[in-house]
């Protein structure tokens, strides 16, 4: 591809990504407008990309929307399991340098599902496990992604205080207890369960985002309580927060600033 090209590219994907953002399919005046492309370029290039079937032409309504192949790309992006790809890697340095074992993590709804466990040579007993799906305001890797979502979505995955099951009688209780702890987690910018699945063992977490700044993942280390003391959790976090930081970038975004 010479440099030339290069624009047109850009505005191919400036036009996808503008589309997926529209609720309603879209004419090709305003998306013309909105990118700052002549007219006549952008019908241009709304062929080509309808002929790709990545756009699909509504002639009726005049305007134009997502096609099936970005559905398809999509598709065979999840299938190829992004997440545990970029991440693994990162993973098995953080292993390395901390003898622990370290989770990979996505919410499902109210819970957490463990996409990726990277063991060392001798790997503490745990109750966690690939495919494995736990309440998640109980585990840190779970309330690390949840302190960045909106209140709004925080109170319809915990609508009542049904919601929030006890495994051994330690973590919140109640959405004010919830949200209480995960605005002081969000500010330190790593999240700590200490007893709330297993009693003899801890964890401490932090968040992955992508290109929109959204939590897509959780990178965790649980290890047995007697093996590290409270004060060196700080010291485990930063590890840990690198790690996901690191994850954030190979997923396009920006990793939080923090104090």
């Amino acid at each position: 591809m010479t440099a030339s090209n290069v624009p047109a590219v850009r505005h191919a994907v400036a036009v996808l990504r503008r589309l997926a953002a529209s609720p309603d399919p879209l004419p090709a005046a305003a998306l013309a407008r909105a990118l700052d492309v002549p007219r006549s370029s952008m019908y241009h290039l709304l062929s080509v990309l309808v002929d790709e079937g990545l756009v699909v032409h509504l002639p009726e309504k005049h305007r134009y929307g997502l096609g099936l192949g970005v559905f398809e790309l999509g598709s065979a992006y999840l299938r190829h399991d992004p997440l545990e790809h970029l991440a693994r890697p990162l993973l098995v340095r953080l292993v390395a340098e901390i003898g622990d074992t370290a989770h990979l993590a996505v919410l499902h709804g109210a819970e957490l599902l463990y996409l990726l466990k990277v063991q060392p040579e001798h790997p503490t007993t745990l109750v966690t496990d690939v495919g494995v799906r736990l309440p998640a305001h109980l585990t840190a890797s779970g309330r690390a992604l949840l302190a960045h979502l909106p209140n709004e979505q925080v109170r319809a995955l915990f609508p009542d205080k049904d919601s929030f099951l006890t495994r051994t009688g330690a973590g919140p209780k109640n959405l004010p207890e919830l949200r209480s702890m995960l605005g002081a987690e969000r500010r330190q910018g790593w999240a700590v369960e200490d007893g709330h699945v297993t009693p003899e063992l801890a964890c401490v977490a932090a968040p992955a985002f992508d290109h929109n700044g959204h939590p897509v993942a959780s990178v965790a280390v649980p290890f047995r309580r007697t093996a590290r003391p409270p004060g060196s959790w700080p010291r485990l976090a930063q590890q840990v927060m690198a790690t996901a930081d690191a994850l954030t970038r190979r997923l396009g975004g920006t990793p939080p600033e923090r104090s």
